[in-house]
């Protein structure tokens, strides 16, 4: 999917609205609210909604008939989301999601609030965050060939970020692009199972942004085959991946941090430490090639 898909899809009326098998609704939460406690997939023609809508219960699947041509921007539900999720799972797919703010500083394309959540191929875009979690120790949260940009603005200082995973069971990204920070974390989870592989985090044009990813309490599992570019406008410049800073609550023994890529921006002159471990735990930190200037790790207090 490509930002010029996206662009295109704002010059189009929507055709039709929100089909649910053989029934057309004129609302997204009309659709929503008709799978109920059940399962269903929303089919939605390209355009550009301003809609929203509160998923309660049920298992959904909000699908663009095609990827990158359905744009949901600057209206949101109860002062969170276009899309508020705390039924029994839901997946996103080829869905653009951009301007979306609220008072309280996150804004966001996705509140998840209860239940696993999917996101293949989206897009969130100029935002004060991209997605934003509650607490579900006992589901997962899956992103994979989606693209977050422009995110992390709070004018409240309060703090947002390009992604946030709160006390969930596990948390999955893969094949995800990170770019044009503005502020907080690119990505920052609490969840205590983590894989996280074959991203690309691009903070050259990044301003006051902070760490790449943020293991915000620990986690066990894997950070692989990654590309980080630093840039030069931060927040705080002193390390890319963060392991534990805010308290140890999760085991991260032996979490495995293999087969990455990290440098600098042209004309940075700082000289981060890659991984930042304030666990006290023994990680697996192998095979990682570091640009000039980069210190492979550092115990931190």
């Amino acid at each position: 999917m490509t930002f010029a898909a996206a662009a295109s899809a704002s010059a189009q009326a929507p055709s039709g609205r929100f089909v649910v098998g053989d029934q057309v609704f004129g609302t997204l939460q009309q659709a929503v609210d008709a799978i109920g406690d059940g399962e269903g997939t929303i089919h939605i023609p390209p355009g550009t909604y301003r809609d929203c809508a509160v998923q309660e219960k049920g298992r959904i699947a909000f699908v663009a008939d095609k990827p990158g041509s359905v744009i949901f921007t600057r209206v949101t539900c109860e002062d969170k989301a276009a899309l508020v999720l705390r039924g029994r799972g839901a997946r996103v797919e080829g869905i653009v999601f951009t301007h979306l703010e609220v008072g309280d500083g996150n804004g966001a394309g996705i509140r998840l609030e209860h239940g696993n959540l999917s996101v293949v191929q989206s897009m969130f875009l100029d935002s004060q965050c991209g997605i934003l979690t509650a607490e579900d120790p006992s589901a997962t949260i899956s992103i994979d060939h989606s693209t977050f940009a422009g995110l992390g603005k709070d004018p409240t200082g309060n703090g947002a970020h390009a992604v946030y995973v709160g006390g969930y069971g596990a948390a999955r990204v893969t094949n995800t692009r990170f770019e044009r920070g503005r502020g907080g974390h690119y990505l920052k989870v609490r969840a205590p199972r983590v894989e996280i592989v074959g991203n690309s985090f691009d903070d050259t044009q990044g301003h006051t942004t902070n760490y790449m990813i943020d293991l915000s309490n620990g986690a066990r599992g894997r950070i692989a085959d990654n590309a980080f570019v630093m840039g030069r406008d931060k927040d705080n410049h002193s390390t890319m991946i963060t392991v534990a800073p805010e308290g140890a609550r999760n085991d991260s023994t032996g979490l495995v941090i293999e087969g990455n890529r990290a440098s600098l921006a042209p004309g940075v002159d700082y000289k981060p430490v890659f991984v930042g471990n304030w666990s006290g735990e023994q990680l697996v930190i192998r095979g990682n090639a570091l640009g000039e200037g980069i210190t492979t790790t550092a115990r931190r207090w």
